[in-house]
């Protein structure tokens, strides 16, 4: 039965329902939002050398029924999206839709096997947990889980691939092809997924029913079995996050390794301004996230069965990954030694005689295929993407902020940001205003505050119904009082904690659309993007590649190991400190 919209949760689904109609019209109306002619796109698409006159434009808009306005196309395009009309491609000509269902199987069956990879993996992480009855995933099932597709997709592909020659490195034209990409995919969800369970079970092992069955005689292996369905079901929403989390990180690994899926579709339709094909591509992988979340759900309540489906099941606390305070520290003075160093070096100069040198006393970490030094590069690109991600972190933790204190529409709009990864959303972005560091940094802001409103909005029930503000309330404080002097500094230190926690992720967000061209431009050195430009020459000179490598997995170390750090602390702090970096359930009691 729907919820009636006077409820919570039905005025979050009334968001969830609003906040979808928003991403279809943006990508319906994305012909006028690009801020381009698309009369003139078309033409130049065509036909490069013909002149836009007046007359071959009207011609255009006639043809494709442009100059009927932006609404009525608007109003055909989603009229034909039922009968399988995706529009004609601009730039081949042809319908959108079987490239578009091309696409999507060699990307479903990429994601297939990054699945198996990552099951495999989580089965690796969770079997000394299971076997022992006690212990944790640890730092490095984080660490695997804090590694960007894009990034691990250029270390096999250059170590398997190229070094050792075992496999082909792009293309897909048989089973051979599959593997590169799976492991690239599939490592870091494998990491995820294993760190959820292996962290909750020892928990789960600890309980009152696992001592029952094991005094009875029930065998070590049937325990194992019931403990992992105690441990699924709070968990299953957080898989479903993984399997969309697949859906943006197969646009990258798709571009590394030359497949033909619809991330790659996405991406070109994208850079040659073929919108009805990026519309479908973009509409294909929307659907297929929702599809995964609603899938994730019905799963959950399978598991859970008619007795628990509606009062939920939550797990015990889990131990939080142990990390040593030395850890980000360290971590991060050598990255602020590397970008301190490359800032007093120039980044710009052009010396076609030092192209490609290796790593020397005159240019610690060699040159690039210009004869640019590579330390300066990366020096400076440090500097500008943390510049940006500090932008995009305090933006979005304004936002959390200001609608933390309305539930019902941070969780039905989270729903829908939450089936967008960055990429994605990135490459819409990029469509409307083009590719650039502004692109970029709007697309990562509008999906990265789902997780600090979810925060905010949590903290601000437990503090609502603390006793402290009832006493406020009976001797006569003012709402206004209450909350700028007891509700918003409850909520906001926390949050801002937080926020800074997810600085080092937003950064990796940024030098991911900075890979795959939607960020940064040449000659600007950002990370994402010195190392897209390094995989052209990877076999004559990998340490242009590895330098952006190395920094960006040492930035993804620091982000787990801070994470580590504050959540320990957060363990044994008050509770709404605790809140901080747990998985956010809505709270059914108020807080003692």
């Amino acid at each position: 039965m729907l919820a009636p919209l006077s409820t919570p949760g039905g005025r979050a689904a009334l968001t969830r329902l609003g906040c979808l109609v928003a991403v279809l019209a943006t990508v319906g109306l994305l012909p006028w939002l690009s801020g381009r002619d698309p009369a003139l796109t078309v033409l130049r698409a065509r036909s490069a050398e013909q002149e836009g006159t007046p007359e071959a434009l009207a011609a255009i808009r006639a043809d494709l029924g442009l100059d009927a306005g932006p609404l009525s196309l608007l109003g055909s395009w989603a009229s034909g999206l039922p009968r399988g009309d995706f529009g004609t491609s601009w730039v081949s000509g042809t319908d959108v839709l079987p490239s578009v269902v091309s696409g999507l199987q060699v990307s479903l069956a990429l994601m297939g096997a990054a699945l198996a990879v990552a099951l495999l993996i989580t089965c690796l992480i969770v079997a000394p947990v299971l076997v022992r009855g006690r212990g944790s995933a640890g730092s490095f099932a984080a660490m695997l889980a804090a590694l960007p597709e894009f990034l691990l997709a250029t270390v096999v592909l250059l170590v398997g691939g190229v070094w050792l020659g075992w496999l082909p490195t792009s293309g897909w034209l048989g089973p051979q092809y599959m593997i590169l990409p799976a492991v690239a995919l599939g490592v870091p969800a494998g990491g995820l997924l294993g760190r959820l369970v292996a962290d909750a079970l020892p928990a789960v092992l600890e309980e009152r029913w696992v001592e029952l069955w094991r005094g009875a005689g029930v065998n070590k292996a049937r325990i194992s079995a019931a403990a992992l369905r105690r441990v699924l079901p709070p968990l299953v929403p957080q898989f479903g996050m993984v399997a969309v989390g697949l859906t943006g990180g197969a646009v990258a690994v798709e571009a590394v390794f030359a497949i033909p899926g619809i991330g790659r579709t996405a991406l070109g339709a994208a850079k040659s301004q073929d919108l009805p094909l990026l519309q479908g591509a973009v509409l294909a992988l929307l659907a297929l996230g929702l599809v995964t979340g609603a899938a994730a759900a019905v799963v959950r309540r399978r598991l859970l069965g008619p007795a628990l489906r509606d009062a939920g099941l939550s797990l015990p606390a889990s131990r939080p990954v142990r990390a040593h305070p030395a850890v980000p520290a360290v971590l991060g003075l050598v990255l602020l030694t590397c970008i301190g160093w490359g800032l007093l070096r120039d980044p710009y100069t052009v010396d076609t005689t030092a192209r490609l040198q290796a790593p020397s006393w005159a240019y610690p970490l060699g040159t690039d295929g210009l004869g640019r030094d590579v330390l300066a590069r990366l020096g400076h690109g440090a500097a500008s993407t943390v510049g940006t991600a500090a932008a995009v972190c305090l933006a979005s933790l304004l936002l959390a902020l200001a609608i933390g204190f309305l539930p019902s529409l941070t969780t039905g709009a989270s729903d829908i940001a939450n089936a967008l990864p960055p990429v994605i959303v990135g490459i819409l972005v990029a469509a409307a205003a083009g590719p650039g560091t502004g692109g970029a940094a709007l697309a990562v802001a509008l999906i990265s505050w789902p997780p600090l409103a979810a925060h905010a909005a949590a903290l601000v029930q437990e503090v609502r119904a603390s006793t402290f503000l009832l006493t406020q309330r009976a001797i006569g404080a003012s709402p206004l009082w209450i909350l700028t002097r007891h509700v918003l500094p409850s909520v906001a230190a926390p949050v801002t904690r937080h926020a800074l926690l997810r600085l080092p992720g937003i950064a990796l967000a940024l030098a991911s659309l900075g890979f795959l061209g939607l960020g940064a431009q040449p000659p600007a050195p950002e990370w994402g993007l010195l190392l897209d430009e390094s995989r052209a020459y990877v076999e004559r000179a990998p340490w242009a590649a590895l330098a952006p490598a190395v920094a960006l997995a040492l930035l993804a170390g620091l982000a787990v190991s801070s994470a580590a750090f504050a959540e320990g602390g957060a363990r044994t702090g008050p509770s709404r400190t605790r809140l901080a970096l747990t998985a956010l359930r809505p709270r059914k009691e108020p807080a003692r």
